[in-house]
């Protein structure tokens, strides 16, 4: 819940010997004078306090735990703690004032509109006013958030607050991932995925121009927080690159062992540095990654837009990201999801994940996250990344999703006869705060059912009917803000195939050969270039793809684009 802000009256801080005066100009130009030692009585006394109030320091030192229902033990959350007159009042060791400015004061803490927050271990020490003090904490999806008025006597030396887990998908074999974080250290990092009920969080080293951030942290072989390295396992951190060109896109590069890829960006400004001539292809990065293990995303889809769709039909993408940096200001993207839809269309079976592309500290870790099923598989960052390879993925602002489809989950085919036949679908919603209000049933990117949902928490069941080769997903409509229109959830999906043969609609075959043609025309035209032997190469990896895509069926007329044979004025 954000605080309304007053258009009447500010707080003011200050620091000042006791006989000073406070002066103050209203906006008619009178001129108000208070000393300092009469604030405190003029309030007692009822005096002009419209004009002023004395607002009580925070002086008394508390320590703050919090801990588990059942174990006792303590646990990572994110705090927010502010006084009777709405003043922020942060744990030592934190900002006052959090810096949302980019890759500047990384200190584990959120700035959420007009609210601030603190991460903390479990446990903190924090300076409070005598009085009532109101306490914000949350951690997570499956954890109740909490909403409480304390009294802070001057006696109070500990408050203790307990927190119960009240839904239980990690028990059932989900984790939950963010896809996409940058500027964190690795600790810290751990500790807001600890609090915001982010098991995995992927760290990811890139290069701005001449800046490089995290580059010392990757080292191809530790995963932070893995048994194997001292930690519980239910946490971890990995460090990964997002490999970056301003107009072919960015590619992230997840989990992979040995040896950093290089060039981290290339194509000169903005991601490379200026004159940086066009050394690789995002499919060239891609399958580096794959040869050392790793798994391969398409961040913030769908831009950069470029050679995505290339990537895609040569098969060299694992996973496509949808991104919100903070979903109290923006959700899952309707847009973003039409762009996944194409690909599901024309036979490409991508996964759905989610990340924050978290930069600053306005942005949200796990805000947009990626729930994956792990089946029989026990929890580590390997088997988290077969999971998401196996495509039973959904991604979240907050209601959790279970979908089926004959029994089969995402990521699955069902064959039926040329006749077509009936598909069963069943799913299952829960949420601790963001309602659920609408269930879509997704057929080939088009509403096929809207079923309301009234509770934070609803199930259904559906006899679909199929007649040619589809897929199946499951959205869900919901807002953190109170948006009428947000998406809340999306299930990846089920394909259902008839007559083994493949859905493909032509319309969106042809969209996805135009922009590959489109960075065909970018290489040919305006990337930088010093070697006409490697862009012929990187061309001839576009082209491949291009034909691929013909092979399948997709027809249209060519957009011209330019031979690197011949002569041209630019």
């Amino acid at each position: 819940m954000q605080p309304e802000r007053s258009d009447t009256e500010i707080i003011v801080e200050y620091s000042a010997h006791p006989d000073a005066r406070l002066y103050l100009r209203s906006e008619d130009g009178e001129l108000h004078v208070w000393d300092l030692r009469s604030l405190g009585a003029i309030a007692r006394a009822g005096g002009p306090s419209h004009e002023i109030a004395v607002i009580e320091p925070a002086t008394r030192p508390v320590k703050l735990l919090i801990i588990e229902k059942g174990s006792g033990l303590r646990v990572a959350a994110r705090v927010h703690v502010h006084g009777a007159h709405g003043e922020y009042l942060p744990p030592k060791g934190h900002h006052r004032k959090v810096n949302a400015g980019w890759f500047q004061d990384y200190a584990g803490e959120l700035l959420n509109g007009l609210n601030q927050y603190a991460y903390v271990d479990g446990s903190c020490d924090i300076d409070l006013p005598l009085g009532t003090v109101f306490v914000e904490i949350s951690r997570g999806f499956e954890v109740q958030p909490l909403g409480r008025m304390v009294e802070i006597a001057a006696n109070t030396e500990l408050v203790t607050f307990e927190r119960d887990k009240v839904l239980h998908w990690r028990e059932q074999g989900w984790v939950s991932a963010d896809t996409h974080v940058h500027f964190l250290s690795p600790r810290t990092a751990l500790l807001e995925g600890q609090a915001e009920g982010v098991n995995v969080v992927n760290l990811l080293a890139l290069q701005c121009g001449e800046m490089f951030s995290n580059v010392a942290d990757f080292d191809g072989r530790m995963t932070i927080g893995a048994k194997d390295f001292g930690g519980d396992g239910e946490f971890i951190v990995r460090v990964g690159t997002e490999n970056r060109q301003q107009v072919l896109g960015h590619i992230s590069l997840l989990g992979y062992e040995g040896e950093m890829i290089h060039p981290l960006s290339s194509g000169g400004s903005n991601e490379g540095a200026i004159g940086d001539p066009l050394e690789t292809t995002l499919a060239e990065w891609a399958q580096r990654c794959r040869e050392q293990g790793g798994l391969v995303v398409l961040p913030h889809s769908p831009n950069p837009q470029s050679e995505r769709a290339a990537d895609i039909v040569l098969g060299l993408i694992d996973a496509m990201e949808m991104k919100s940096f903070n979903p109290y200001a923006s959700q899952i993207s309707a847009f973003v999801l039409a762009d996944w839809y194409r690909y599901l269309n024309i036979g490409y079976h991508v996964r759905l994940v989610a990340g924050s592309d978290k930069m600053n500290a306005a942005a949200l870790l796990g805000g947009a996250r990626t729930y994956a099923q792990l089946g029989a598989r026990g929890f580590t960052y390997r088997n988290w990344m077969e999971a998401v390879r196996s495509g039973d993925t959904f991604i979240t602002v907050g209601p959790l999703v279970n979908m089926t489809v004959e029994g089969k989950r995402p990521g699955s085919k069902i064959v039926l006869p040329p006749s077509g036949g009936t598909v069963n679908l069943d799913w299952r919603i829960e949420s601790v705060s963001v309602r659920p209000t609408l269930v879509e049933v997704i057929r080939n990117g088009v509403v096929l059912e809207r079923i309301p949902c009234e509770n934070l928490s609803c199930r259904g069941n559906l006899a679909i009917q199929v007649k040619e080769s589809s897929w199946l997903a499951i959205r869900v409509r919901g807002s953190v803000a109170g948006r009428d229109a947000d998406i809340a959830a999306h299930t990846s999906a089920v394909h259902v195939e008839i007559g083994e043969k493949p859905i493909f609609a032509e319309a969106d075959a042809v969209s996805v050969l135009a922009q590959i043609e489109g960075s065909i025309a970018y290489i040919d035209t305006l990337a930088p270039k010093t070697d006409e032997a490697r862009h012929s190469r990187l061309r001839a990896t576009l082209e491949l793809a291009h034909h691929r895509l013909h092979e399948l069926g997709a027809g249209h007329a060519h957009i011209p684009v330019h031979s690197v044979r011949v002569a041209r004025e630019h």
